[in-house]
């Protein structure tokens, strides 16, 4: 069995998400980012972490590639061959790098930093979310799917960071990204695991 390490509220709803979307069973281990339980399994002290008997992974994006692969007769993964790959991995890099940036940036200033170096990146980061969300668009084009017509690994990340942004009232000017949304966040699998700690922001 799986477990998914976290703490309510953070990235590790992608993972319960990715879990549930594959069927897999799983203990949810709820752990406090930067824990002495944290640094045990992550030298950065960061969660998500997903135990896989003696195989340890971090990072929820690898993770979520991880599972894909591992189970890739749920077809979740990427696309066969080294095309497929390549796809999935700028998919992700996109979702991680530019498109959950700005939403992080304003998080961390909010909330993480220490109170003396933080300041208001509230304008920049709406700036700069809108556009991605221009970018994300492009993207999608006329596909229901990031790889078209089937759900998989990316559109969990994108659909927890739409998720995310909703809550933080960033403004999705996209009626497509917008649908998109509503689209991945109605999945059952996404409530399954939310019922079971995976909670939106």
């Amino acid at each position: 069995m799986y477990k998914a390490v976290g703490s309510r509220g953070s990235r590790v709803s992608r993972v319960l998400w990715m879990l549930e979307e594959l069927g897999q069973p799983y203990e949810f281990v709820e752990v406090k980012l930067r824990s002495p339980e944290a640094y045990a399994l992550n030298p950065s002290g960061k969660v998500p972490i997903l135990i896989d008997g003696e195989l340890t992974v971090t990072d929820s994006a690898a993770i979520c590639v991880y599972l894909g692969e591992k189970h890739a007769d749920k077809g979740m993964g990427a696309n066969p061959g080294l095309a497929g790959r390549a796809e999935m991995d700028s998919w992700m890099h996109f979702a991680q790098s530019e498109f959950e940036a700005p939403l992080w940036n304003k998080v961390r200033h909010r909330f993480l930093l220490p109170k003396e170096v933080r300041v208001d990146v509230g304008p920049a980061a709406a700036y700069d979310f809108a556009t991605e969300v221009k970018a994300l668009d492009r993207r999608l084009g006329d596909r229901p799917f990031a790889l078209g017509d089937r759900f998989s690994a990316i559109d969990v990340l994108l659909g927890d960071m739409g998720s995310w942004a909703r809550a933080g009232r960033f403004p999705i000017g996209s009626d497509s990204v917008n649908a998109y949304f509503d689209r991945v966040l109605a999945r059952p699998a996404r409530a399954r695991a939310q019922a079971n700690g995976g909670s939106s922001r």
